[in-house]
């Protein structure tokens, strides 16, 4: 057992002090959240299974406060937040079209859509195509793209207008990889609207 934990913990820290390499990315997302938030914009995040779960904990620390209290609240929606319309779109057209449905809805020019997929898109084997259908449908309506994936990076990494790549083929790697590049960002958030 001690063994597998080393194991586990040593690919963990490996993977996050590579994360570094990614700051001109995450620095240029900072710029474009508050420049969404300067501009009366929203953000609207998605993800699958767990990385829904980083997509409401991304949006709670925008939404509500990080570490300054005193923070404006940023405009952000998690796109699976509302079981009633996932499991009535979901039942009546599929689940594929929701997040394409609700960009439909929310979406509008100047907006960003922030997707975290630990594959980012396989049309062969339909994984998070979901995902693919809303980015696409989102640069139809003139928003930003981002996306955080994982694995071969799939469509979501070509399509975006700015992808993190997290080099991992280990579903749980790549979201606490995620998850830590989304608190760096609410840091970055934090200082920069204190200077303003």
């Amino acid at each position: 057992m001690k063994s597998t934990i080393d194991n586990y913990f040593n690919k963990t820290s490996k993977a996050l002090k590579i994360l570094n390499d990614f700051s001109n990315d995450i620095e240029n997302i900072v710029q474009a959240i508050v420049s969404c938030q300067k501009n009366k914009k929203k953000i609207l995040v998605a993800g699958n299974g767990g990385s829904s779960a980083d997509s409401d904990h991304f949006v709670g620390e925008l939404t509500c406060t990080f570490s300054d209290r005193n923070r404006d609240a940023f405009s952000a929606i998690s796109l699976s937040s509302l079981p009633s319309a996932v499991t009535a779109w979901s039942n009546d057209f599929g689940f594929d079209t929701f997040f394409k449905r609700q960009v439909i809805a929310l979406g509008e020019e100047g907006d960003i859509l922030l997707l975290l997929s630990t594959g980012g898109g396989d049309e062969k084997s339909n994984a998070s195509m979901n995902l693919v259908y809303a980015a696409e449908e989102a640069k139809k309506k003139d928003m930003k793209v981002i996306s955080f994936v994982g694995k071969t990076g799939g469509i979501l990494n070509k399509i975006s207008d700015i992808s993190i790549l997290v080099k991992s083929n280990e579903t749980s790697i790549i979201q606490e990889c995620h998850m830590s590049m989304l608190h760096c960002i609410c840091v970055c958030i934090d200082q920069l609207m204190k200077k303003k």
